[in-house]
C-alpha cells in the first residue's frame, strides 16, 4: 500500500464489534455469510497463528482439520513448535493443498466441521462451485485475507476471526494492536529524512550460486511500498521472479534483504525462523555478499545486508518485519526501536509458543 493511502486509512476507523450468534457478516470475499453461534469443530485452511492469535488457545482444540502443508511442510519448525504444545495436530485430517491442487473438498467435509475458515486464495483456487459444495454440507465458510497486505484488511480478517470464534474483544485488542504500531512506523517515516535508498530483496534458499525471486508487487515488495524504500525489481518484474545478476549490480542497492526461513534439505539457504541461530545463519548470509560484483554494492560495503523471516510476512506479526525494513531505511527515526524484541513481545502476548529462534539479523 501507498504510505500516503496507509496514512489516511490508518485514521479511519473501522467499527469494533461486528457481529453477534445469528448475525449476518460479509467476508473477505465479499459473502454474506451468518454466523450461527461459536463453533465448536474448525476446518482451518491457512492463516494458522493468526487464528490462534484470535481464537486463544482453547482455538486449537476446535480444530478438526486442516491444510497441513502449508504448515507443516513450509514452516516446518514452527509446526513442531505448535505440535510441541499441541500434539494432536499430528493426527489431524489433512484435505489438501488449493497451492499444488491437492485440496479435497470430500476431505474437508467428512471431517464435519461448522465452520471451514478459509484464505481467499484458496477459495479463488477451489472456486465458486467448490465453495458452494461445502456450504451444501451445512459448514459455513468464511473467508479472511492477510495476503492483501492492507491495513484495512488485515483489521477485517482479525475482527471476522473474532467474531466467528466467540472472541470479538480479543480481536479487537489485536487489531487495535496491530494498527497502532502501523501508524507509529508511519509517522516515523513521515517525520524523517526521506532516505532515497534502494532495496534489492531475494528470497534467499537456493544458495548464492542461483539467483533467486524477488518481488515486483505483494510480499516483500509491498512491505517496501509501505516503508517507502525504491524497489530495485518494481516495473522489471511483475510479481515475483529473478532478476538477472548484471541488473543488480548495475541497480547499486543501499540495501540488501534476504529472505529466510526454515527450509529442509536446502544447504545453502539462509536458515531463519523457530529453531535457527545467527551464528548459522551469518555464513550463509556471507556466502551471497562474496558474489561475484558485490563487493562494491553499496549494501555490502556498507554492511546493510539483513535476514529477515520470510515465514513472518502477510500477518498479524508482520508489522514487525515492516519496521525492521523501515528501521534500515530510517536508522535515526527508528534508532529505539528493537523488532527483535517486539517479535517476543508479541508472541508472550497472544500466542502459545515462544518464537525460540532467529528472525531478523544483520551480515556483521
Amino acid at each position: 500500500m501507498k504510505l500516503a493511502t496507509l496514512a489516511t486509512a490508518v485514521a479511519l476507523s473501522l467499527t469494533p464489534a461486528l457481529v453477534h450468534a445469528h448475525e449476518m457478516i460479509t467476508d473477505l470475499d465479499g459473502r454474506m455469510v451468518m454466523i450461527h453461534g461459536t463453533p465448536e469443530r474448525v476446518a482451518l485452511g491457512f492463516y494458522y497463528e493468526d487464528y490462534l492469535a484470535v481464537a486463544g488457545p482453547e482455538g486449537a482444540a476446535k480444530i478438526v482439520s486442516l491444510s497441513r502443508a502449508p504448515w507443516a511442510d513450509w514452516r516446518p519448525n514452527q509446526w513442531a513448535a505448535y505440535t510441541k504444545v499441541f500434539p494432536a495436530l499430528e493426527t489431524l485430517p489433512d484435505f489438501g493443498n488449493a497451492d499444488d491442487n491437492t485440496f479435497s473438498v470430500e476431505a474437508l467435509i467428512a471431517s464435519k466441521p461448522d465452520v471451514a475458515i478459509l484464505s481467499t486464495w484458496q477459495t479463488a483456487a477451489l472456486g465458486e462451485p467448490a465453495v458452494k459444495q461445502i456450504e451444501n454440507a451445512g459448514i459455513t465458510v468464511v473467508a479472511i485475507d492477510y495476503n492483501a497486505q492492507t491495513l484495512e484488511r488485515h483489521l477485517l480478517s482479525t475482527r471476522i476471526l473474532g467474531a466467528v470464534m466467540g472472541q470479538p474483544e480479543r480481536a479487537e485488542q489485536l487489531a487495535a494492536m496491530y494498527e497502532a504500531k502501523t501508524a507509529d512506523t508511519v509517522a516515523r517515516i513521515a517525520n524523517a529524512v526521506p532516505s532515497g535508498k534502494k532495496i534489492y530483496v531475494e528470497l534467499a534458499q537456493k544458495g548464492p550460486g542461483e539467483v533467486g525471486n524477488t518481488y515486483g508487487k505483494g510480499m516483500w515488495a509491498g512491505v517496501i511500498d509501505l516503508v517507502g524504500g525504491e524497489n530495485i525489481a518494481k516495473g522489471q518484474i511483475e510479481n515475483w521472479g529473478p532478476l538477472s545478476p548484471e541488473f543488480v549490480i548495475a541497480a547499486q542497492p543501499d540495501v540488501i534483504l534476504l529472505a529466510g526461513s526454515e527450509w529442509k534439505n536446502k544447504p545453502e539457504a539462509v536458515l531463519l525462523g523457530f529453531g535457527e541461530t545467527d551464528e548459522a545463519a551469518q555464513p550463509k548470509m556471507a556466502a551471497y555478499a562474496a558474489r561475484s560484483g558485490w563487493a562494491d554494492l553499496p549494501a555490502v560495503k556498507n554492511r546493510e545486508v539483513y535476514g529477515i523471516y520470510h515465514g513472518g510476512n502477510r500477518t498479524l506479526s508482520d508489522f514487525v518485519y515492516a519496521r525492521t525494513v523501515a528501521k534500515a531505511l530510517y536508522p535515526e527515526a527508528f534508532a529505539d526501536v528493537d523488532p527483535a524484541a517486539e517479535l517476543v513481545e508479541y508472541y508472550k502476548a497472544w500466542l502459545p509458543v515462544a518464537p525460540d529462534g532467529t528472525f531478523v539479523t544483520k551480515l556483521q
